[in-house]
């Protein structure tokens, strides 16, 4: 009988499969650490490449703001609070902020009305970060201007340059610096987009002759300044228009003409002399009611200018009709609403003379009215 032994294994059939494991071993082993040393040449720093000269436009830009940023302040306006009716114990909270620049190196400084408005005093940081508290000197709600004084050394004092707005071009470039969403020394660029505008202030008052810009003006920009390419101030920042409140292309800026007619009057005595005829004309209704056109004259005030040409007050007669002067047109101009008299009054200055027409008992006439200063 033969037996049959199974057969061993022999070496050879074995060594593929090891060979073959070895080798994948390898190959991880050396795949990791071709990552590793990867890893790390990926972690040193990138060799920096040359830098190309800046554009002509890019250097006067950058000395530009060099010149201008020391002049711009950011204001926080200060609100007097009483922890209790009956306590003496008053404070000052910040009510709002927004920016400035300043005038002269007498510490005046110049913002919008609307910043410091109701404040009892403001917080004024000038761009090398020291904080003074400024006192109010003067307010124009009328032209959402308002002058603030700080008792800063005059070596820190860098006031403006002053331009006009007299020449200005739509398309020039002009250039914003300010404090948008708390953000100091903030600087937006853009161009003139439109000129001859026309605002209201917060006692909707108009304000002529307003700047129209896209350089970007947010909340925060208000009473900082808006400069031409000379780093000249030629407006004052104050309004945008939004639907959301925030930059949409369109800004406006109060010419600096007419911070040039404003802020010296603020600075001498806290207020504007503003021209007038010194009447109160008929409320709404009832010139509605009694006039066709023009605007009737309720009252003169005794001693006005009004009231040395001849203008007369409303005054009932015996049987019981009323008879009143109206206000046709001033230099020829028509006069259809009140605001209609009041803008055009606001384009003249103390002294000058007009030419009121009027209708006084069915018959025009003219008179020659010398405009006085209104209290």
């Amino acid at each position: 009988m033969m037996h049959f032994k199974p057969s061993r294994p022999t070496t050879a059939f074995w060594s593929a499969p090891a060979a073959t494991l070895l080798f994948l071993l390898l190959c991880s082993v050396f795949a990791w650490r071709f990552r590793e040393a990867s890893a790390l040449v990926a972690a040193e720093p990138r060799s920096v490449a040359p830098a190309g000269e800046l554009d002509e436009d890019e250097i006067a830009t950058i000395e530009l703001f060099k010149s201008a940023s020391p002049a711009t302040v950011n204001i926080t306006s200060l609100a007097q609070l009483r922890r209790s009716p009956f306590s003496t114990d008053v404070t000052e909270t910040p009510q709002g902020t927004g920016s400035g620049f300043i005038w002269d190196e007498a510490g005046h400084v110049v913002t919008n009305f609307h910043v410091i408005r109701g404040g009892s005093a403001a917080w004024v940081t000038l761009s090398d970060q020291s904080r003074w508290k400024g006192t109010v000197v003067g307010e124009a709600p009328h032209h959402d201007l308002a002058v603030l004084k700080i008792d800063a050394p005059r070596s820190s004092m860098r006031p403006v340059k002053v331009g006009t707005s007299s020449n200005l071009a739509v398309g020039q470039k002009v250039f914003a610096i300010g404090n948008p969403f708390g953000l100091d020394q903030t600087l937006t660029t853009g161009v003139i987009s439109g000129l001859g505008r026309s605002i209201r202030s917060l006692t909707n008052h108009k304000i002529s002759d307003v700047i129209q810009t896209d350089a970007a003006i947010n909340p925060g920009n208000s009473g900082g300044p808006l400069l031409d390419s000379s780093g000249r101030l030629i407006g004052v920042n104050t309004a945008i228009v939004s639907p959301s409140g925030a930059y949409a292309g369109i800004g406006f800026a109060v010419p600096v003409d007419v911070v040039q007619h404003v802020v010296p009057q603020l600075i001498r005595s806290g207020r504007v002399s503003r021209a007038g005829l010194g009447i109160l004309p008929m409320s709404r209704a009832w010139n509605d009611r009694l006039v066709e056109r023009g605007i009737g004259i309720f009252e003169v005030e005794p001693g006005s200018a009004a009231a040395e040409a001849g203008l007369r007050s409303a005054a009932e007669l015996e049987d019981g009709r009323l008879v009143f002067d109206v206000i046709l047109a001033i230099d020829g101009q028509e006069i259809g609403r009140v605001e209609d008299l009041y803008d055009l009054l606001d384009q003249r200055k103390v002294g000058d003379v007009v030419s009121v027409s009027l209708q006084r008992a069915g018959r025009t006439q003219e008179l020659q009215v010398r405009l006085r200063a209104l209290e």
